[in-house]
Protein backbone atom coordinates (compact mmCIF):
# COMPACT_ATOMS: atom_id res chain seq x y z
CA UNK A 1 0.00 0.00 0.00
CA UNK A 2 1.59 3.63 -1.03
CA UNK A 3 -0.66 6.82 0.20
CA UNK A 4 -1.83 8.40 -2.69
CA UNK A 5 -1.46 12.63 -3.11
CA UNK A 6 -4.39 14.79 -3.36
CA UNK A 7 -3.93 16.04 -6.95
CA UNK A 8 -7.22 18.75 -6.05
CA UNK A 9 -10.13 19.23 -4.54
CA UNK A 10 -12.72 22.13 -6.04
CA UNK A 11 -16.18 22.72 -4.98
CA UNK A 12 -18.77 23.22 -8.03
CA UNK A 13 -22.43 22.96 -8.82
CA UNK A 14 -22.92 19.90 -10.28
CA UNK A 15 -20.70 17.10 -12.21
CA UNK A 16 -21.98 15.44 -15.78
CA UNK A 17 -19.63 12.73 -16.89
CA UNK A 18 -19.29 11.82 -20.78
CA UNK A 19 -19.91 8.77 -22.63
CA UNK A 20 -15.70 9.03 -22.69
CA UNK A 21 -15.55 9.07 -19.11
CA UNK A 22 -14.49 12.74 -18.80
CA UNK A 23 -15.56 14.62 -15.82
CA UNK A 24 -17.07 17.87 -16.57
CA UNK A 25 -17.32 20.77 -13.77
CA UNK A 26 -20.18 23.20 -13.63
CA UNK A 27 -20.34 26.17 -11.48
CA UNK A 28 -16.84 25.99 -9.70
CA UNK A 29 -17.09 28.34 -6.59
CA UNK A 30 -15.37 29.63 -3.70
CA UNK A 31 -18.01 31.97 -2.34
CA UNK A 32 -21.48 31.98 -1.52
CA UNK A 33 -23.14 35.50 -2.30
CA UNK A 34 -27.04 35.78 -0.87
CA UNK A 35 -29.39 38.09 -0.02
CA UNK A 36 -30.82 36.87 2.99
CA UNK A 37 -29.22 34.86 5.80
CA UNK A 38 -29.61 32.04 6.47
CA UNK A 39 -28.81 30.89 3.17
CA UNK A 40 -29.86 27.29 1.62
CA UNK A 41 -27.98 25.62 -0.92
CA UNK A 42 -29.80 23.17 -2.34
CA UNK A 43 -26.92 21.20 -3.98
CA UNK A 44 -22.98 21.62 -3.71
CA UNK A 45 -20.74 18.75 -5.08
CA UNK A 46 -16.93 18.35 -3.85
CA UNK A 47 -14.43 16.50 -6.48
CA UNK A 48 -11.54 15.56 -5.43
CA UNK A 49 -9.05 13.74 -7.31
CA UNK A 50 -6.02 11.25 -5.92
CA UNK A 51 -2.84 9.49 -7.59
CA UNK A 52 0.05 8.18 -7.28
CA UNK A 53 -0.61 5.79 -4.92
CA UNK A 54 -1.76 2.16 -4.33
CA UNK A 55 -4.25 0.16 -2.43
CA UNK A 56 -7.84 1.08 -1.00
CA UNK A 57 -8.49 4.18 1.22
CA UNK A 58 -11.48 5.62 3.01
CA UNK A 59 -12.20 9.43 2.02
CA UNK A 60 -14.75 11.67 3.98
CA UNK A 61 -15.38 15.57 3.47
CA UNK A 62 -16.98 17.76 5.69
CA UNK A 63 -17.71 21.28 5.70
CA UNK A 64 -17.27 23.44 9.20
CA UNK A 65 -18.95 26.34 11.03
CA UNK A 66 -16.50 29.54 11.26
CA UNK A 67 -15.70 28.79 14.49
CA UNK A 68 -13.55 25.55 12.67
CA UNK A 69 -15.23 23.04 15.09
CA UNK A 70 -18.74 22.55 14.58
CA UNK A 71 -19.09 20.41 11.36
CA UNK A 72 -22.20 21.84 9.42
CA UNK A 73 -22.19 19.00 6.66
CA UNK A 74 -20.52 15.49 5.88
CA UNK A 75 -20.61 13.13 3.79
CA UNK A 76 -20.54 9.50 4.16
CA UNK A 77 -17.66 7.33 3.65
CA UNK A 78 -16.17 7.11 -0.17
CA UNK A 79 -14.31 4.27 -1.15
CA UNK A 80 -10.82 5.46 -2.84
CA UNK A 81 -9.61 2.78 -5.16
CA UNK A 82 -5.99 2.97 -7.09
CA UNK A 83 -5.00 0.14 -8.23
CA UNK A 84 -1.42 1.14 -9.38
CA UNK A 85 0.94 4.29 -8.66
CA UNK A 86 0.04 5.40 -12.23
CA UNK A 87 -3.40 5.70 -11.64
CA UNK A 88 -6.21 8.30 -10.52
CA UNK A 89 -9.35 8.14 -8.39
CA UNK A 90 -11.79 10.77 -8.85
CA UNK A 91 -14.58 11.52 -6.36
CA UNK A 92 -17.91 13.23 -6.29
CA UNK A 93 -19.33 13.87 -3.29
CA UNK A 94 -23.00 15.68 -3.49
CA UNK A 95 -24.77 18.02 -0.63
CA UNK A 96 -28.00 18.54 -0.72
CA UNK A 97 -29.72 21.49 0.93
CA UNK A 98 -26.82 22.78 3.52
CA UNK A 99 -28.40 25.50 5.47
CA UNK A 100 -25.45 28.13 6.22
CA UNK A 101 -26.89 30.54 9.22
CA UNK A 102 -24.77 33.28 9.02
CA UNK A 103 -21.94 35.33 7.11
CA UNK A 104 -18.30 34.09 7.45
CA UNK A 105 -15.86 31.91 6.11
CA UNK A 106 -17.07 28.17 6.36
CA UNK A 107 -14.02 25.49 5.65
CA UNK A 108 -14.28 22.77 3.76
CA UNK A 109 -11.79 19.82 4.71
CA UNK A 110 -10.80 16.08 3.00
CA UNK A 111 -9.67 13.45 4.89
CA UNK A 112 -8.43 10.38 4.00
CA UNK A 113 -8.26 7.60 6.19
CA UNK A 114 -8.96 9.77 8.62
CA UNK A 115 -5.94 12.18 8.30
CA UNK A 116 -6.79 15.82 7.20
CA UNK A 117 -5.45 16.05 3.77
CA UNK A 118 -6.54 19.62 2.55
CA UNK A 119 -8.84 22.72 4.46
CA UNK A 120 -9.45 25.50 2.30
CA UNK A 121 -12.25 27.99 2.83
CA UNK A 122 -15.78 28.41 1.62
CA UNK A 123 -16.63 32.63 1.93
CA UNK A 124 -20.52 33.02 2.69
CA UNK A 125 -21.30 36.64 2.29
CA UNK A 126 -24.56 39.12 2.60
CA UNK A 127 -25.10 41.43 -0.18
CA UNK A 128 -27.26 44.52 -0.56
CA UNK A 129 -29.82 44.35 -3.14
CA UNK A 130 -29.50 46.72 -5.91
CA UNK A 131 -32.81 48.77 -6.42
CA UNK A 132 -33.02 50.45 -9.88
CA UNK A 133 -34.43 53.89 -9.77
CA UNK A 134 -37.07 54.53 -12.66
Amino acid sequence: MMLPDLQSSLICDDVRQERNGKFMLIGLFDAIHAERLPVAFAKMCIVTRWCSGEGTFTQRSRILHPDQKTVLAESKDVQVQLPCPEAAATSIELFININFPTEGTYWVEVLLDGDLKIRYPLRVNRIERRTENA
